[in-house]
Protein backbone atom coordinates (compact mmCIF):
# COMPACT_ATOMS: atom_id res chain seq x y z
CA UNK A 1 0.00 0.00 0.00
CA UNK A 2 2.57 2.44 0.67
CA UNK A 3 4.20 1.58 -3.09
CA UNK A 4 1.11 2.50 -4.27
CA UNK A 5 0.68 5.87 -2.79
CA UNK A 6 4.14 6.60 -3.22
CA UNK A 7 3.15 6.64 -6.50
CA UNK A 8 0.16 8.13 -6.56
CA UNK A 9 1.68 11.09 -4.77
CA UNK A 10 4.69 11.28 -7.28
CA UNK A 11 2.09 10.73 -9.88
CA UNK A 12 0.03 14.23 -8.96
CA UNK A 13 3.62 16.15 -8.11
CA UNK A 14 4.57 15.26 -11.61
CA UNK A 15 0.89 16.14 -12.99
CA UNK A 16 1.36 19.95 -11.57
CA UNK A 17 4.89 20.56 -12.28
CA UNK A 18 4.26 19.49 -15.65
CA UNK A 19 1.58 22.10 -15.76
CA UNK A 20 3.69 24.88 -14.82
CA UNK A 21 6.95 23.91 -17.15
CA UNK A 22 4.49 22.85 -20.55
CA UNK A 23 1.30 25.43 -20.56
CA UNK A 24 2.78 27.98 -22.85
CA UNK A 25 1.24 27.08 -26.15
CA UNK A 26 3.38 24.76 -28.84
CA UNK A 27 2.48 23.34 -32.24
CA UNK A 28 0.78 20.28 -31.33
CA UNK A 29 2.30 17.33 -32.86
CA UNK A 30 0.15 14.10 -34.29
CA UNK A 31 -2.74 16.67 -34.49
CA UNK A 32 -5.16 13.13 -35.45
CA UNK A 33 -3.39 10.84 -32.81
CA UNK A 34 -4.84 7.03 -31.90
CA UNK A 35 -5.64 8.90 -28.84
CA UNK A 36 -9.18 9.30 -30.37
CA UNK A 37 -9.70 5.75 -32.04
CA UNK A 38 -11.74 3.33 -29.83
CA UNK A 39 -9.41 0.53 -30.66
CA UNK A 40 -5.40 1.19 -31.13
CA UNK A 41 -2.16 -1.16 -31.33
CA UNK A 42 1.29 -0.90 -31.19
CA UNK A 43 4.38 -2.69 -29.81
CA UNK A 44 6.71 -2.61 -27.31
CA UNK A 45 10.59 -3.60 -26.05
CA UNK A 46 12.28 -3.38 -23.04
CA UNK A 47 14.61 -4.37 -20.22
CA UNK A 48 13.61 -6.58 -16.72
CA UNK A 49 15.12 -7.50 -13.45
CA UNK A 50 13.44 -9.94 -11.97
CA UNK A 51 14.05 -10.62 -8.11
CA UNK A 52 12.44 -13.47 -5.43
CA UNK A 53 10.59 -12.62 -2.33
CA UNK A 54 11.38 -15.50 -0.19
CA UNK A 55 9.62 -16.53 3.42
CA UNK A 56 11.58 -19.11 5.93
CA UNK A 57 10.51 -21.67 8.10
CA UNK A 58 13.72 -21.78 10.07
CA UNK A 59 16.20 -18.56 10.87
CA UNK A 60 18.74 -19.20 8.67
CA UNK A 61 21.02 -16.44 6.44
CA UNK A 62 19.01 -15.60 3.11
CA UNK A 63 19.20 -17.30 -0.09
CA UNK A 64 20.58 -14.26 -1.70
CA UNK A 65 19.73 -13.66 -5.56
CA UNK A 66 21.74 -12.68 -8.24
CA UNK A 67 19.92 -10.65 -10.85
CA UNK A 68 20.57 -9.48 -13.95
CA UNK A 69 18.76 -7.65 -16.59
CA UNK A 70 16.60 -9.54 -19.19
CA UNK A 71 15.13 -8.27 -22.48
CA UNK A 72 11.01 -8.50 -23.50
CA UNK A 73 9.71 -7.05 -26.50
CA UNK A 74 5.83 -7.79 -27.26
CA UNK A 75 2.71 -6.06 -28.74
CA UNK A 76 -0.09 -3.66 -27.22
CA UNK A 77 -3.81 -3.27 -28.14
CA UNK A 78 -5.68 -0.70 -26.77
CA UNK A 79 -8.84 0.27 -26.08
CA UNK A 80 -10.11 4.00 -25.59
CA UNK A 81 -13.04 4.42 -22.51
CA UNK A 82 -12.40 8.04 -22.29
CA UNK A 83 -9.96 10.85 -22.24
CA UNK A 84 -8.44 9.75 -19.77
CA UNK A 85 -8.91 5.64 -19.51
CA UNK A 86 -7.68 3.04 -21.29
CA UNK A 87 -7.64 -0.95 -20.92
CA UNK A 88 -4.91 -2.34 -22.44
CA UNK A 89 -3.17 -5.65 -23.27
CA UNK A 90 0.50 -6.19 -23.72
CA UNK A 91 1.60 -9.74 -24.08
CA UNK A 92 5.00 -9.86 -24.77
CA UNK A 93 7.68 -12.68 -24.28
CA UNK A 94 10.74 -12.06 -21.44
CA UNK A 95 13.99 -13.64 -21.12
CA UNK A 96 16.04 -13.25 -17.37
CA UNK A 97 18.63 -15.19 -15.51
CA UNK A 98 18.45 -15.21 -11.77
CA UNK A 99 21.20 -16.68 -9.61
CA UNK A 100 20.27 -18.24 -6.05
CA UNK A 101 23.07 -18.29 -3.87
CA UNK A 102 22.64 -20.91 -0.48
CA UNK A 103 24.55 -20.62 2.50
CA UNK A 104 27.14 -23.36 3.87
CA UNK A 105 24.60 -23.28 6.67
CA UNK A 106 21.81 -25.04 4.27
CA UNK A 107 23.95 -28.24 4.29
CA UNK A 108 24.99 -28.14 8.11
CA UNK A 109 25.99 -31.74 8.45
CA UNK A 110 25.89 -32.66 4.88
CA UNK A 111 28.14 -33.44 2.35
CA UNK A 112 28.82 -30.51 -0.34
CA UNK A 113 30.14 -29.23 -3.40
CA UNK A 114 30.29 -25.51 -4.10
CA UNK A 115 28.02 -26.26 -7.21
CA UNK A 116 25.47 -26.85 -4.17
CA UNK A 117 25.20 -23.81 -3.34
CA UNK A 118 24.20 -22.25 -6.46
CA UNK A 119 21.25 -22.74 -8.64
CA UNK A 120 21.20 -21.22 -12.15
CA UNK A 121 17.24 -20.14 -13.01
CA UNK A 122 16.68 -18.98 -16.43
CA UNK A 123 13.43 -18.12 -17.10
CA UNK A 124 11.46 -17.48 -20.39
CA UNK A 125 8.15 -15.90 -19.65
CA UNK A 126 4.47 -15.50 -21.71
CA UNK A 127 3.69 -12.61 -19.86
CA UNK A 128 -0.25 -11.76 -20.32
CA UNK A 129 -1.14 -8.49 -18.51
CA UNK A 130 -4.45 -6.72 -18.75
CA UNK A 131 -3.95 -2.77 -17.44
CA UNK A 132 -6.21 0.36 -16.81
CA UNK A 133 -4.16 3.18 -17.69
CA UNK A 134 -4.65 6.60 -16.16
CA UNK A 135 -3.85 9.58 -17.72
CA UNK A 136 -3.99 13.38 -17.25
CA UNK A 137 -4.79 15.97 -19.84
CA UNK A 138 -2.79 16.28 -22.46
CA UNK A 139 -0.27 19.47 -22.20
CA UNK A 140 1.03 20.23 -25.67
CA UNK A 141 2.78 17.07 -26.99
CA UNK A 142 3.29 15.45 -23.45
CA UNK A 143 0.92 13.26 -21.44
CA UNK A 144 1.50 11.54 -18.26
CA UNK A 145 0.01 8.57 -16.77
CA UNK A 146 -0.13 5.56 -13.70
CA UNK A 147 -1.02 1.94 -14.87
CA UNK A 148 -1.91 -0.74 -12.83
CA UNK A 149 -3.74 -4.05 -13.39
CA UNK A 150 -3.14 -8.27 -13.10
CA UNK A 151 -1.15 -10.35 -15.16
CA UNK A 152 -0.77 -14.34 -15.61
CA UNK A 153 2.57 -15.44 -17.17
CA UNK A 154 3.68 -19.35 -18.05
CA UNK A 155 7.31 -20.19 -17.80
CA UNK A 156 8.45 -21.78 -20.59
CA UNK A 157 11.53 -22.81 -18.47
CA UNK A 158 9.98 -23.85 -15.09
CA UNK A 159 10.55 -27.53 -14.96
CA UNK A 160 7.50 -28.15 -13.40
CA UNK A 161 7.14 -31.82 -14.79
CA UNK A 162 10.65 -32.83 -14.52
CA UNK A 163 10.70 -35.99 -12.21
CA UNK A 164 14.26 -34.98 -11.20
CA UNK A 165 14.90 -32.16 -8.66
CA UNK A 166 17.40 -30.35 -6.30
CA UNK A 167 19.93 -33.73 -6.05
CA UNK A 168 20.26 -33.98 -9.84
CA UNK A 169 20.83 -30.05 -10.14
CA UNK A 170 17.56 -29.08 -11.64
CA UNK A 171 15.74 -26.18 -9.87
CA UNK A 172 12.24 -26.11 -10.34
CA UNK A 173 8.94 -23.29 -10.54
CA UNK A 174 5.53 -23.44 -11.19
CA UNK A 175 4.82 -23.23 -14.84
CA UNK A 176 1.76 -20.63 -13.64
CA UNK A 177 2.49 -17.28 -12.19
CA UNK A 178 0.06 -14.41 -11.34
CA UNK A 179 0.85 -10.84 -10.55
CA UNK A 180 -0.70 -7.62 -9.29
CA UNK A 181 1.26 -4.50 -11.76
CA UNK A 182 1.70 -0.54 -10.91
CA UNK A 183 4.08 1.65 -13.10
CA UNK A 184 3.76 4.99 -14.55
CA UNK A 185 5.22 6.81 -18.02
CA UNK A 186 4.61 9.84 -19.88
CA UNK A 187 3.39 9.57 -23.79
CA UNK A 188 4.91 12.05 -25.96
CA UNK A 189 3.58 13.05 -29.22
CA UNK A 190 5.97 13.00 -31.84
CA UNK A 191 4.97 13.59 -35.62
CA UNK A 192 4.10 10.91 -37.00
CA UNK A 193 3.60 8.33 -33.85
CA UNK A 194 3.54 8.65 -30.52
CA UNK A 195 6.95 7.37 -27.87
CA UNK A 196 5.92 6.21 -24.46
CA UNK A 197 8.33 5.50 -21.99
CA UNK A 198 7.71 3.82 -18.57
CA UNK A 199 8.76 2.18 -15.60
CA UNK A 200 6.54 -0.97 -14.29
CA UNK A 201 6.65 -2.91 -10.85
CA UNK A 202 5.21 -6.31 -10.43
CA UNK A 203 4.56 -8.36 -7.49
CA UNK A 204 3.59 -12.25 -7.86
CA UNK A 205 0.62 -13.39 -5.79
CA UNK A 206 1.25 -17.39 -5.43
CA UNK A 207 3.73 -19.28 -4.17
CA UNK A 208 6.13 -20.44 -7.29
CA UNK A 209 8.62 -23.56 -6.01
CA UNK A 210 8.17 -27.01 -6.73
CA UNK A 211 9.92 -28.38 -3.57
CA UNK A 212 12.04 -30.96 -3.53
CA UNK A 213 10.97 -34.91 -2.98
CA UNK A 214 13.20 -34.99 0.07
CA UNK A 215 11.18 -32.50 2.65
CA UNK A 216 14.58 -32.01 4.36
CA UNK A 217 16.06 -30.60 0.97
CA UNK A 218 18.82 -28.00 1.73
CA UNK A 219 17.50 -26.08 -1.22
CA UNK A 220 13.89 -26.19 -0.79
CA UNK A 221 12.97 -27.49 2.83
CA UNK A 222 13.55 -24.46 4.76
CA UNK A 223 11.11 -21.77 1.90
CA UNK A 224 8.00 -21.34 3.18
CA UNK A 225 6.88 -18.99 0.14
CA UNK A 226 8.94 -18.00 -3.24
CA UNK A 227 7.50 -15.05 -5.03
CA UNK A 228 8.82 -13.43 -8.02
CA UNK A 229 8.63 -9.24 -8.12
CA UNK A 230 10.49 -7.44 -10.61
CA UNK A 231 10.86 -4.16 -12.42
CA UNK A 232 9.88 -3.75 -16.46
CA UNK A 233 11.73 -0.63 -18.09
CA UNK A 234 9.50 -0.21 -21.50
CA UNK A 235 9.47 2.09 -24.35
CA UNK A 236 6.38 1.40 -26.63
CA UNK A 237 5.88 2.98 -30.18
CA UNK A 238 2.13 3.31 -31.40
Amino acid sequence: MKKILTVIAFFLAFQSASAQLFTKEKVANNPDPKDEELLSWGYFIGFNQYDFKFEYNEDLRDILVDRTFGFHLGLIGDMRINDYLNLRMEPGVFFTTRNLQYDEGYFNGMEFNDSDLLREIKSTYVHLPLLLKMSTKRINNFKPFVVGGVSAAINLSSNEDNPNDNNSGEFRMTKNTYFYEIGFGIDFYLLHFKFTPSIRGIFAINDEIIRDNDPNSPWTGNIAKMQTRGVFINFTFQ
